[in-house]
Parts: C-alpha cells; structure tokens; sequence
C-alpha cells in the first residue's frame, strides 16, 4: 500500500479539441461547443462554472449538430 495522499482533486479540463471555428448564428464553437466568453475565461470561471458549462455542452452539440437541423 502506498503510503502518498491522492492530493487536491484535479480541476476540470477544457473539452477544447483544437477544432475553433465559431458559427456566426450562434456564436458557440463548433468543436468544443462553448461561447467565446467561456472560451475566453475559462479559467477564471472556477470550478462550479466549469462544471456548469460542461454540463450544457451535450445538449447545445445536440442543438447543433447536422442532423439536428
């Protein structure tokens, strides 16, 4: 058994996937699917708007997707 501490949890990741091109109707990525404010200020969002965001972003892919249409 390992004697070391699981430490601070770990904070939550940007669902960025290097794909950044913006759809002028609604304004969210079309890769990652966030607005450019969240985009933008990620980091300063903190954990709870983090979590918030990345909790939407299912339902906004859904929204968008080219099937959805």
């Amino acid at each position: 058994m390992s004697s070391r501490s699981p430490g601070p949890p770990r904070s939550i990741a940007s669902p960025c996937v290097q794909v950044c091109t913006v759809d002028g109707a609604s304004g969210l990525c079309l890769g990652c699917y966030r607005t450019l404010q969240e985009i933008g200020g990620w980091r300063a969002l903190g954990e709870e708007g983090r979590a918030r965001v990345m909790a939407e972003l299912p339902s906004r892919r859904a929204r968008h997707s080219p099937d959805a249409g």
